[in-house]
């Protein structure tokens, strides 16, 4: 029984993607570019957040009340304004540092996709102003909106310097 429930729920999260075709259009080649251009500018405005400005994460996600953070803080935010006030708080902290994704791997289907991949690199502990490794599990999900790919979900492990 467990197992033909997660064969459901894998053939539910491929379609959802576009790993089973649901319709007449398949996703256009140029999506997986415009996905990666997408999930880079995450980590450029995960980058400036270090430094305290939060600007460019505005223009990253989606501002829709359905977009989800789970981030290394360990909280689990629903909503643009939630996900905007963790990011602002993060920011306030300037870990400094710098984070990049590695073992990038991405599924693009029409109208959403997933990159899923390593986050390495170095964050100063707020604590203590010691820089600390990182090497976490990441996933993001971007929703195509108005023709553009927009983050709408964020999950990464936790980091227990952040405690």
């Amino acid at each position: 029984m467990q197992r033909n429930r997660t064969a459901g729920l894998t053939l539910v999260l491929l379609a959802a993607v576009g790993g089973i075709s649901a319709g007449p259009q398949p996703p256009e080649k140029s999506d997986r570019g415009q996905v990666a251009q997408a999930n880079a500018q995450f980590y450029t405005a995960v980058n400036a957040m270090f430094t305290g400005d939060v600007e460019p994460m505005k223009a990253v996600w989606s501002h829709a009340d359905d977009v989800t953070y789970m981030g290394p803080d360990g909280g689990f935010q629903v909503g643009w304004p939630a996900v905007l006030k963790n990011w602002q708080a993060q920011a306030d902290k300037k870990l400094g540092g710098r984070i990049r994704p590695s073992n990038m791997h991405m599924k693009v289907g029409r109208d959403l996709a997933i990159a899923q991949c390593i986050e390495k690199g170095v964050n100063t502990n707020a604590a203590d102003g010691k820089p600390r490794k990182v090497s976490i599990r990441a996933t993001n999900i971007f929703r195509k909106e108005e023709g553009a790919w927009k983050m709408i979900g964020h999950h990464t492990d936790k980091l227990s310097f952040l405690d």
